[in-house]
């Protein structure tokens, strides 16, 4: 290649890594990016993207079989599976070529090829084994992501036990199915697949699903889950696999009793482990931490020169907070003053039916906090957009300081609430207090009403419920 000497060399292409290369360019940087696999990394590829085009299919079936409560008629509903994920890997690629079509846009200079760090400011590329060349680079950002957490005794075969690769391109509807891990992740697939008519249970070893959720809110949405015909079982361990020609058995241990379930296939939600491997961090003074970069508010690692940003690095591994790192990180590069990251403004979504989203502290940990709190919520039943929708089944909740009135969390449960958090979280950045949602005029009829219903019932003043 001509260009053997950048500014910056990125490591990764996902939502951290192509967004700080074209962050860098844009300042004026000589930037390239390094990737082994896909343009867009796993979030784009087999994770963010993909699944969210799986669920708009299960979404458009679960409106169909209601097509009565809207007057309509519609017979010979059925599920064509392989089109499902046609659709879903069509997306992803059309994805893919629009980042590729952003960095070359940028004048980012795209390396094919697996990189590692050769010693101060370099970075050697191989591709198949094959040396690529050595690149030089003033500054180098690792943005190598995660990959799925496999489980001792339930490591995943691509048969029979699925990761989320897998689950996105199965080539036949399991009848039954065991999702294990009910985070995330795990709620979104188990939600997909109860949809198309697969038998799911769900297993969480902790006491409550979405446990990254306000309680309110996990509770809530497994009565929805369980209204919806999944099964859920909570403080629970599985172990003991045992597979069969076409099936899994799995010992479920809740509680001290144990119970074996048999399924067609099983999804490990379980999880993820760092990318770190084969990178040459051994001969830097770069600091894990359960396999994890460690970094500071820049993104810098111990070893000069050297940043990380994303999943690679501590929670929570979101792809917005690997995209907001890679700003930040090229623009303290850059010399910018960039203002640093607080996790406490990042929102969290589960794109699940229904939907789950907040941002900020749940109302027990404001009070572990020491805050004395203010709590609102309004249900969804008393929203006219919502019953217009035929989505009546939901909540909102505000937690506020009660000293101040700041705004310490929103929690929120059903539909299309994956869109109203970001709401909240502009108030959360602009440090806004319960006067200013109160004054804030929303219009009518929408779902976001129930934003300001929340505020106000939180100091006694709820309109509409």
């Amino acid at each position: 290649m001509a260009d053997m000497n950048f500014d910056l060399i990125v490591i990764g292409s996902g939502p951290g890594g192509y967004v700080a290369a074209i962050r860098a360019a844009q300042l004026g940087l000589r930037t390239a990016v390094v990737e082994r696999e896909n343009l867009g990394g796993i979030c784009l590829n087999w994770g963010c993207i993909p699944t969210k085009a799986l669920l708009r299919s299960a979404e458009a079936l679960r409106t169909m079989k209601h097509a009565a409560d809207f007057g309509l008629a519609a017979q010979g509903i059925s599920v064509d599976l392989d089109k499902i994920v046609q659709r879903s890997r069509k997306v992803a690629g059309q994805l893919n070529g629009g980042v590729k079509h952003l960095l070359k846009k940028n004048k980012v200079t795209v390396i094919d090829g697996e990189a590692k760090l050769a010693g101060k400011g370099q970075v050697a590329v191989s591709k198949g084994g094959a040396p690529v060349g050595t690149f030089g680079a003033k500054n180098i950002i690792i943005a190598t992501g995660a990959r799925a957490r496999n489980l001792p005794g339930l490591e995943d075969d691509g048969k029979l036990v699925w990761t989320y690769r897998k689950a996105m391109t199965p080539n036949t509807l399991p009848k039954s199915l065991l999702v294990i891990g009910s985070g995330a992740i795990g709620i979104e697939f188990a939600s997909f697949y109860n949809e198309l008519g697969s038998k799911v249970t769900v297993v969480e070893v902790i006491d409550r699903i979405l446990p990254a959720e306000d309680e309110e809110i996990s509770a809530f949405a497994r009565k929805q889950f369980e209204k919806q015909g999944m099964r859920v079982i909570t403080g629970a361990k599985a172990g003991n696999l045992r597979k069969g020609a076409d099936n899994v058995t799995v010992a479920i241990d809740a509680g001290g009793k144990t119970e074996d379930i048999t399924v067609d296939r099983v999804i490990l939600a379980v999880g993820i482990s760092p990318n770190t491997e084969n990178l040459g961090l051994e001969n830097t003074k770069v600091k894990l931490d359960r396999g994890h970069i460690v970094t500071n508010q820049w993104c810098e690692t111990d070893e000069p020169g050297v940043y990380a940003i994303g999943d690679v690095t501590g929670a929570p591994w979101l792809a917005h907070k690997a995209s907001h790192e890679g700003v930040i990180c090229v623009e303290h590069i850059a010399g910018q003053h960039p203002h640093p990251l607080d996790v406490r403004n990042i929102p969290g979504c589960t794109y699940s039916h229904p939907q789950v989203a907040s941002v900020g502290l749940t109302e027990a940990k404001a009070k572990a906090a020491g805050y004395t709190v203010k709590v609102g919520r309004f249900p969804f039943i008393g929203n006219g957009k919502a019953i217009a929708l035929g989505e009546p089944d939901g909540m909102v909740k505000t937690v506020f300081d009660a000293k101040t009135g700041e705004l310490l969390g929103a929690h929120m449960v059903g539909a299309e609430v994956t869109e109203l958090i970001q709401g909240y979280t502009i108030g959360k950045t602009l440090e806004t207090t319960e006067a200013d949602l109160m004054h804030t005029v929303f219009p009518h009829p929408t779902l976001s009403e129930m934003m300001h219903e929340s505020v106000l019932d939180a100091y006694g003043r709820a309109i509409h419920f």
